[in-house]
């Protein structure tokens, strides 16, 4: 199936960005934002089924990741960058309006690009990640905590460097898949925490592990250890944010994520509303922090009504 999309590169604020696109915009534009440890093929299944409603469907390896190029290592990662990656891929494909969907750290460029730019957004939908008007804070996390662990100057990449590249993305989907937030004892690294002998997820197979270590092959995790974990403390800070654009939230209530601090809370209390007028938040019992290939179906369905909600 994922052989219907097609993949170009794109001059974009002085990088060649990867994009995986595929569907005919009969309906509208869905660019698709990835997070961590993920690239475009992370939405192969939502791409194609929005693709076969009538939008197009675009989703770029972000900067540093993937087949995109490396920003130089001597540029400070910012957010802020991310958003205009966005702007500028969609004015140089002259689409004037998209719908966003983002999912982990692709869901902080996602809303802050329908905060800053609402004339140019339908909609968007993120998976994952509850809106923050600023940094989120794991000061109560424990040491071990892998957002932690992973700011550390060398501490990532001489735990990553023990092992080949197809490892650690391995080691990090099986982590990330399930519903305890990952965290290494004292004289632990965050790689020890899983080995051969645990098994993928059922959803996940070893021909999509070959697709991911091989963009990683590429990459590296230089520039995915910048962005997002040493820049969470550089998240963009909102001063009174208003969405002036519909907000869909999507959460799997087996994430790990759903256990961090203020997370349930900003979801379940009603703190999104505040900045979101017209949201709409769904809970999916057994979704876990891939919901999106753990349950494609059901992901698809809530997408698709999204978007016919709003035409």
């Amino acid at each position: 199936m994922a052989h219907q999309i097609e993949h170009s590169h794109l001059l974009v604020r002085g990088l060649n960005l990867h994009l995986a696109q595929v569907g005919k915009d009969e309906l509208g534009t869905v660019v698709f934002l990835h997070g961590f440890p993920e690239i475009w093929y992370t939405w192969r299944h939502q791409m194609l089924a929005v693709a076969a409603a009538g939008y197009r469907a675009i989703a770029p390896d972000s900067r540093g990741y993937g087949l995109s190029d490396q920003p130089p290592e001597d540029v400070e990662a910012t957010w802020e960058d991310l958003v205009a990656d966005v702007l500028a891929i969609i004015d140089a494909l002259s689409i004037q309006k998209v719908f966003l969907v983002g999912k982990d750290y692709g869901a902080m460029p996602a809303y802050d690009f329908a905060l800053r730019h609402p004339d140019r957004t339908r909609g968007v939908m993120c998976l994952g990640i509850p809106f923050s008007p600023g940094p989120f804070n794991f000061d109560t996390m424990p040491e071990g905590f892998y957002i932690l662990r992973w700011r550390e100057p060398d501490r990532p990449e001489a735990d990553f460097g023990r092992h080949d590249v197809r490892r650690v993305v391995r080691t990090i989907y099986i982590l990330f898949s399930r519903s305890d937030v990952p965290v290494a004892e004292e004289g632990q690294e965050i790689m020890d925490l899983a080995d051969l002998s645990t098994p993928l997820p059922p959803w996940f197979t070893e021909e999509d592990l070959d697709a991911y270590a091989a963009l990683y092959e590429k990459s590296g995790f230089r520039y995915p250890l910048e962005i997002p974990y040493r820049a969470l403390h550089r998240m963009t800070k909102h001063v009174d944010p208003k969405f002036q654009v519909p907000v869909f939230m999507v959460m799997g209530e087996k994430d790990y994520c759903f256990k961090f601090p203020g997370f349930e809370t900003a979801m379940r209390s009603g703190v999104m509303n505040t900045f979101a007028p017209d949201l709409k938040i769904t809970y999916i019992p057994e979704g876990s922090h891939f919901v999106q290939e753990q349950f494609p179906d059901q992901v698809n369905d809530l997408l698709l009504g999204f978007l016919k909600d709003h035409p």
